[in-house]
């Protein structure tokens, strides 16, 4: 197996995820087993704790860990479901060698930071390339070196380095800025970050630049002296309108070959990047906008938007879109402006879509189930993830069904109707205030209903798909839901628990709600059938 780890510098928010994937994707193209790994610097055990306006989205995997959005961005870039193996954090780490002490699994040795952190870093490390049978293992660094948090995956990297030189890469990514009141791209920031990888004990083998502008061959030349790096292993990695643009720059500069040859190793084939030239295409060229409203609450942090806290939901619109030679248009909608002004919902009327995704806590919940009830009335198509789900069925509990005081458990916990509510496993665990690890999380089946444009859009009665919650329908009201005309569209076999609701054809032209999240499952070359079909109907809705 070959190892590549990838380090950022300079700035966080650059790219190393990006670049990890399109780099996975380059050497998938050219024949190669690949896969992914994430290192995360914090204590946190996994990310399910961690706000999304903190650190992005929480991405859930196959088989229900809750991880950094960059398992997102992998899976999707290469195509294959990635597992618990595939992702790291300090916390995890930290809590193996102080079990493994505790069972006296290091023979009576003192239990240091070095060499048994590090170790047990390595041997997770060699583990994801082993269950996933990789050929090559890409190993992302989380943060920026010389932060003092990544000290201890720095020195797992130098000691693999030095053990097995001929198998182990390292790649730098790092940012030249633009200043414009010199109008130069500047290296040094790229020199610095170099000779702080090197304080680590690391030389890397190439240095990625990022910057708003391609690199030209005077900054390649500085960036080659200074870091001693081959100039031809400078890669340059420009600002993009689309992220999935980026294994094309590469390629265009022989990154993959080069990484092959670092290697001692040729591709297998032509590279079979066929379908996402295609693609990237339709992503330059396509003029016809479908335009989307995403009302969630995860939008603001300070003065800023940050798009990260929904971007799987975001990816998989454009996926959608883009399937069908479309410009997808994607607003967000501030549901707590609703509670305070209801003329506001008027704006709704300019999309096409509505989506509401899900979230936790009950900051801003009845904006949601107002704009719930605005589409629905108004026929605007919709579509509800997860808490999406459970605003729609609050809001068609009191609205048609006349349960005025409908509520779910996890905002009104002593309200007399709560026509979604947690399981008791839930409960118990709520209880004992179990909040880490005990949602339902990773992939459970459903079966669709005959008829329903679930069914249709699938193509096929049993699905799998991702959960992340711990509410769910109370199925003590189901039976007055369906006679007011709610259909139940998907149930958990096992459970019996309700996956799906939407209306009929008849009354409205799109309205789903699913209970799991199926962005997750959503790829650049294979939209989500739910997305895609939603898509499809805000077209023709708009007609």
């Amino acid at each position: 197996m070959k190892y590549i780890f990838i380090s950022g510098g300079v700035i966080s928010g650059l790219g190393k995820g990006i670049t990890a994937a399109s780099i996975a994707k380059l050497l998938q193209a050219k024949g190669y087993k690949v896969t992914n790994v994430k290192c995360e610097m914090y204590v946190n055990i996994d990310a399910g704790t961690i706000r999304p306006t903190e650190h992005g989205e929480v991405f859930v995997t196959v088989d229900g860990v809750e991880t950094d959005q960059d398992i997102g961005s992998y899976e999707r870039f290469i195509g294959d479901d990635l597992r618990s193996a595939n992702f790291l954090t300090t916390g995890q780490i930290y809590q193996t060698v102080i079990s493994r002490e505790r069972n006296l699994e290091y023979d009576g040795e003192d239990v240091e930071v070095v060499p048994h952190v590090p170790e047990e870093i390595i041997r997770r490390v060699k583990e994801a390339g082993k269950k996933t049978g990789a050929e090559f293992i890409i190993v992302e660094l989380g943060g920026t070196v010389g932060e003092y948090q990544g000290v201890l995956f720095l020195e797992a990297n130098r000691m693999m380095k030095l053990k097995d030189p001929k198998n182990v890469s390292h790649i730098h990514v790092s940012y030249l800025p633009l200043p414009s009141t010199l109008g130069e791209m500047k290296t040094k920031p790229v020199q610095y970050s170099v000779r702080t990888l090197n304080a680590a004990g690391i030389q890397p083998d190439f240095v990625v630049g990022r910057a708003v502008l391609p690199l030209d061959d005077k900054r390649k030349e500085k960036i080659s002296l200074f870091c001693g790096v081959a100039k031809e292993n400078v890669i340059s990695n420009p600002d993009v309108k689309s992220i999935y643009e980026i294994p094309l720059i590469f390629e265009e500069q022989k990154f993959g070959e080069k990484i092959l040859k670092h290697f001692g190793m040729k591709p297998r084939q032509q590279s079979d990047l066929r379908e996402w030239r295609k693609m990237v295409n339709v992503i330059k060229t396509a003029k016809k906008e479908v335009k989307i409203g995403i009302v969630g609450k995860y939008f603001q942090t300070g003065d800023f938007t940050l798009e990260d806290s929904y971007v799987s939901v975001i990816e998989a619109v454009k996926h959608a879109s883009w399937a069908q030679n479309l410009k997808p248009v994607i607003q967000w909608l501030i549901s707590e402006k609703y509670e305070q002004d209801s003329k506001a919902l008027n704006e709704l009327r300019q999309y096409d879509g509505i989506i509401v995704p899900g979230g936790y806590g009950s900051r801003g919940v009845e904006g949601k189930i107002l704009a719930v009830e605005f589409c629905r009335k108004n026929k605007i198509p919709f579509f509800g993830l997860c808490l999406g789900l459970q605003m729609a069925v609050i809001e068609f509990a009191r609205n048609v069904c006349g349960i005025k005081k409908a509520n779910s458990a996890e905002f009104c916990p002593d309200c007399a109707d709560k026509v979604i509510d947690s399981m008791a496993e839930q409960k118990a665990l709520l209880k004992e205030k179990k909040y880490g690890g005990t949602n339902r999380l990773g992939a459970y089946q459903c079966q669709l209903k005959a008829g329903t444009i679930s069914r249709k859009a699938y193509g096929c009665e049993l699905i799998s798909e991702r959960h992340r919650h711990r509410y769910e329908v109370n199925n003590e009201y189901r039976e007055i839901l369906e006679k007011k005309g709610l259909i139940m569209a998907g149930l958990n076999p096992e459970m019996g628990l309700v996956e799906i609701i939407e209306l009929p054809k008849s009354k409205h032209p799109f309205f789903v709600g699913t209970q799991f999240h199926p962005e997750f499952k959503s790829r650049p070359v294979a939209p989500h059938p739910l997305f895609r079909e939603f898509i499809k109907k805000c077209l023709t809705a708009k007609k």
